[in-house]
């Protein structure tokens, strides 16, 4: 990327102390989304997704704590911004959707007064002009305006979901952080809620942060991917480069655990064992009493992400048999 990325991770270090000693949420982990760019993090419940992005916005509650790393907005660093900063960058600079809609929205209040809360909190906008926001924030996802009166028991998952993306981009956002935003929905809808995601990003151009587990979801909206186990970014690479091309076992296993829509039928292969205790992780790669490729070194030392194709990041030990390796060998993260 030769101009400065909207966002940019390097080394971050998360912790959640506990009274067995820390567990390493997030390790090392180093990514950048650039201008427009839409950039997914994919990997099972627990692998340290959703922290960095509380991470990011910094809303990271005890017992979790950053120990390491810098997280820069558009060059500024977000763990050094004071009180003002921070509140502004929040909702202006960057903000969230949630896992779960109706969770995020407060079931006595209607979904109108949520969106205007937001304007009249951050802005010093008129009545009026609150209301119009709101009317045109629906239009935007998809909302008949008449639903603003409506409270969030009264609407639809998918809806729900539309006017939590609505409250988000209420101040338009350069970055917009999804955190399994389709989870609880069914594929119909999931598939709706993509198309208006996609539709929205072309209108007003913001960066996004794609958070999921599904991996073949991930591909379809996502231009790169980072594929996180155990804390760790253990893939990294444009989305169809690792739909096409996995190389990590890992990564591997979860594309064998979701069925295609398309195509031949194929049985579905799930990864054995459980992830990794965080408090004490097995020495050497994470993942390695689960693997079925294990090599003798992975028991031992930790593998580095290293560039084994133009752009194509993975985990892995210098001098290991990866077929997939172009002509030329490869270079490490710090080279």
């Amino acid at each position: 990327m030769t101009e400065q990325p909207i966002l940019d991770i390097q080394n971050l270090y998360v912790e959640y102390l506990t009274p067995r000693g820390p567990a390493q949420a997030v390790n090392n982990v180093s990514f950048s989304i650039g201008a427009g760019e839409v950039f997914g993090l994919a990997g099972e419940s627990g692998c340290g997704k959703s922290t960095i992005a509380h991470s990011i916005l910094r809303v990271l509650r005890p017992p979790a704590v950053i120990t390491g790393g810098q997280i820069r907005f558009r060059g500024q660093e977000v763990l050094e911004m004071g009180d003002d900063a921070i509140e502004a960058f929040r909702w202006r600079g960057a903000a969230m959707v949630f896992q779960s809609a109706m969770n995020s929205l407060n079931p006595v209040i209607t979904v109108g007064e949520q969106v205007m809360d937001v304007l009249e909190t951050h802005t010093k906008m008129a009545s009026a002009e609150r209301r119009a926001r709101a009317e045109e924030l629906f239009e935007i996802v998809g909302i008949e305006n008449k639903r603003l009166t409506s409270f969030p028991h009264q609407m639809s998952g998918g809806m729900r979901q539309r006017v939590v993306i609505a409250i988000a981009l209420a101040l338009n956002p350069a970055l917009l952080i999804m955190d399994e935003p389709t989870t609880a929905l069914d594929v119909v809808v999931q598939k709706d809620i993509l198309r208006q995601i996609r539709r929205i990003k072309e209108k007003m151009g913001f960066s996004i942060l794609f958070i999921t587990h599904d991996v073949s979801l991930m591909v379809e909206i996502s231009d790169r991917m980072g594929i996180m186990y155990a804390g760790e970014i253990v893939e990294l690479a444009k989305s169809k480069e690792i739909f096409n091309n996995p190389i990590h076992p890992y990564t591997q296993g979860l594309l064998s655990s979701f069925p295609s829509v398309t195509g031949q039928k194929r049985k579905l292969s799930g990864i054995p064992g459980t992830p990794p205790d965080l408090i004490s992780p097995p020495n050497g790669c994470k993942f390695h009493p689960r693997c079925s490729k294990c090599q003798p070194i992975e028991t031992e030392c930790a593998p580095r992400l290293t560039e084994v194709l133009p752009g194509h990041w993975v985990a892995a030990h210098a001098g290991m048999p990866l077929p997939q390796i172009a002509a030329g060998g490869s270079r490490t993260a710090d080279q």
